[in-house]
């Protein structure tokens, strides 16, 4: 297989795979989306929420915020959220103030919701790592290919939804796509 990339910015990565097969394509693009975990908001607990907005609502769009996955975190770790807000105003995701400086709100200018004089909103929130197996909230962002007519070249686009620039997730998911190879070697070994 040969490898030559078309476009490297944070935000999307391009690339040509060449000489493989669609098997090898369809298993990048599977682990890419489904086994490269990423950090997100979880569980969230509510202290005070006196807006006209019902709290898994709430909870749900707060879980859909991306968050930093900076490298040497676990699926046992977690990073705390808090946030308080009263209105009038806009809850923006900048309001979600970590206790970690490493793991934050990738973007800080995502609306959570609109409070009316006298409204508050007050919680905590536990994010945790996970793979898009187990939610979709945890995928990294969007992988997608298309093939030349012999089937044996790739163009594949991936575009990240800001926990971890696009090319970290093509090199994270390579090295479970290696470790993956490694166990199998050693297993037919024994």
């Amino acid at each position: 297989m040969k490898l030559s990339v078309l476009e490297n910015a944070p935000n999307v990565f391009r690339f040509m795979l060449s000489d493989a097969s669609f098997n090898s394509a369809n298993a990048i693009r599977r682990i890419a989306t489904n086994s490269v975990g990423s950090m997100a908001i979880d569980t969230v607990t509510f202290y005070e929420n006196s807006t006209s907005i019902f709290d898994e609502y709430i909870a749900h769009r707060l879980g859909l915020v991306p968050i930093l996955t900076p490298k040497g975190y676990g699926e046992n770790d977690e990073v705390l959220f808090s946030m308080h807000a009263d209105g009038p105003a806009i809850a923006y995701s900048k309001d979600l103030k970590s206790n970690e400086k490493d793991v934050k709100v990738a973007n800080e200018n995502i609306p959570i919701m609109k409070l009316a004089d006298g409204q508050s909103l007050r919680i905590e929130a536990k994010a945790i790592m996970g793979t898009g197996t187990r939610s979709s909230k945890f995928q990294p962002g969007i992988v997608s290919y298309k093939a030349n007519e012999k089937g044996d070249e790739f163009e594949f686009y991936v575009e990240t939804f800001g926990q971890m620039p696009a090319l970290e997730i093509i090199t994270r998911t390579l090295g479970i796509i290696s470790e993956s190879l490694k166990e199998m070697y050693k297993e037919l070994k024994k």
